[in-house]
């Protein structure tokens, strides 16, 4: 029987290739806690967490709090092999923190799949063995953000995730440009961050579909806490509706799908408090046959090559956002998945098959 003997918390940050820019935010680096789970047979499972406030309303202080003062003492000293019972523990020690129940999730997963012997997506289903994920294109102006769209595909990408909401019906000229210099072929999902009223959503989805942009789908086109506007933009759109920080909970899948007020989901590992959550939300998105993207937030290799095996396990996950690696500047990591362009293949070694080994974490402020 392997137990959990310990966790440490680190600090890493890695410098983006650019700055990333939504309506909510501009951020330079990836500036997340990493945490190491210890067995007393020697072996270590790998966890990250991104202090994301203005979406989980987690900081740095908040994520190393919780972990340290209350995760890792509820979990230590717990089989490695009673995932149920871990994870009961680990989601009932403490309300919300979900980004920092994520990385101490994706650890205990890691062991747990490393325990088997077997890659973790296949433990969590097998669907698939590669992956294809857009790129993001920050809010800038216009011609960096036509510059930028070009420059992604040259990079291999086909299809581009476009950052907008700040500035209403001037949203739809820059989806019109991009279209214009990508072409037919590329695929745009756009992204508002909130960053509309539900009426102007409407008016606006509404002239680009008029304009033959045909974007892949709109997502997270109003604020979160407002589901009857989630509901009345789904009603009132051709384009598909996928809802972001409207969900992060299966309670909140259930209350939005069952209302309407969605025509897909995007789960991320950081809202739904890790993979045990998001296997939930999976279940509730088969259940009312709607698909699921994977996403992520700014988050390095390691965070994210564990929300890949989790689309690579799951078929009712059939769009993948997980460029976070593609973003940065340097990946201090060895094994995982491959990230190659848009193609991700997973890796075929033991667990999530990160190694931290010779990465240089920065001490805890």
């Amino acid at each position: 029987m392997i137990k959990i003997s310990k966790i440490d918390i680190r600090e890493i940050q890695i410098p983006l290739a650019v700055p990333f820019r939504t309506a909510l935010r501009t951020v330079n680096s990836v500036d997340d806690i990493v945490i190491i789970v210890h067995t007393d047979a020697g072996d270590t499972g790998y966890g990250e967490a991104p202090p994301t406030a203005v979406i989980t309303g987690e900081t740095k202080g908040s994520i190393v709090c919780a972990i340290r003062d209350f995760i890792a003492p509820a979990i230590t000293g717990m089989e490695v092999g009673n995932i149920e019972e871990i994870m009961h523990v680990l989601h009932s020690c403490i309300l919300y923190n979900s980004s920092a129940k994520a990385a101490v999730d994706m650890a205990v997963y890691d062991l747990y799949a490393r325990s088997l012997h077997r890659p973790l997506y296949q433990v969590l289903g097998g669907a698939r063995q590669s992956l294809e994920t857009d790129i993001t294109i920050s809010v800038n102006p216009l011609d960096v953000m036509v510059q930028d769209s070009l420059t992604a595909i040259d990079r291999g990408f086909q299809i581009l995730k476009v950052k907008v909401g700040k500035e209403g019906m001037k949203d739809v000229e820059r989806i019109s440009r991009i279209r214009q210099a990508t072409g037919p072929r590329t695929a745009i999902r756009v992204d508002a961050n909130q960053g509309w009223n539900p009426k102007e959503a409407v008016r606006i989805i509404a002239r680009m579909e008029d304009l033959g942009v045909n974007p892949e789908l709109i997502e997270q086109p109003v604020p979160a806490h407002d589901l009857q506007g989630m509901q009345y933009v789904t009603a009132h759109s051709c384009t598909p509706i996928l809802a972001d920080e409207s969900v992060f909970s299966p309670w909140d899948a259930i209350r939005l799908l069952e209302m309407h007020g969605a025509d897909m989901l995007n789960i991320k590992l950081m809202k739904s408090a890790g993979i045990y959550g998001a296997l939930k939300i999976c279940s509730i998105a088969q259940i009312y046959g709607v698909e699921c993207m994977m996403g992520c937030m700014l988050e390095s290799k390691l965070a994210v090559s564990a929300a890949a095996h989790l689309a690579a396990g799951q078929k009712v996950i059939t769009k993948v956002d997980l460029d976070g690696p593609s973003l940065c500047c340097t990946d201090p990591y060895k094994g995982g998945p491959e990230y190659e362009g848009s193609q991700i293949r997973m890796n075929q070694t033991d667990g999530i098959g990160i190694t931290c080994g010779s990465v240089s974490f920065k001490g805890l402020s």
